[in-house]
């Protein structure tokens, strides 16, 4: 049934694949940099290198939402995140689904055991944001 909304294990696996492709990104887009620029003596404080960290993943997950609503991994498994009603994202949206994801998933993976006891299966971050996974075969 197309636009169904996919079980909880099938979402857990594509998010252990998105991990490995956040590692890569976070490899070329914050190592690298981050190396060169202490090779020529500069340096960041923490706290800019957090906010290097979360504006670089920010990019990455905003732009491939808003742009088919799917990242590589969630292409591979058949997802998509859309709106509530089944539209497309709103750029605010997109911001606000990722903002909530990353405390959702940092402190525990809480936001991602929500879904055990939500009626509908979905992550606190979908709910926050308004949106929801759904499944594209």
């Amino acid at each position: 049934m197309p636009n169904s909304l996919p079980g909880i294990r099938r979402r857990l696996v594509c998010m252990l694949y998105e991990g490995l492709v956040v590692f890569s990104i976070l490899l070329v887009g914050f190592l690298l940099p981050q190396i060169v620029l202490s090779g020529f003596g500069y340096s960041m404080l923490p706290r800019m290198l957090w906010l290097h960290v979360l504006v670089l993943l920010m990019i990455y997950f905003v732009w491939c939402w808003l742009n088919g609503g799917q990242t590589l991994p969630m292409k591979t498994w058949k997802l998509r995140v859309v709106n509530a009603d089944g539209t497309r994202l709103r750029p605010t949206q997109a911001i606000l689904r990722y903002l909530a994801a990353c405390p959702s998933i940092v402190l525990f993976g809480v936001g991602i055991f929500w879904a055990v006891f939500d009626n509908d299966k979905q992550f606190l971050h979908d709910r926050i944001a308004g949106t929801q996974i759904i499944s594209t075969d």
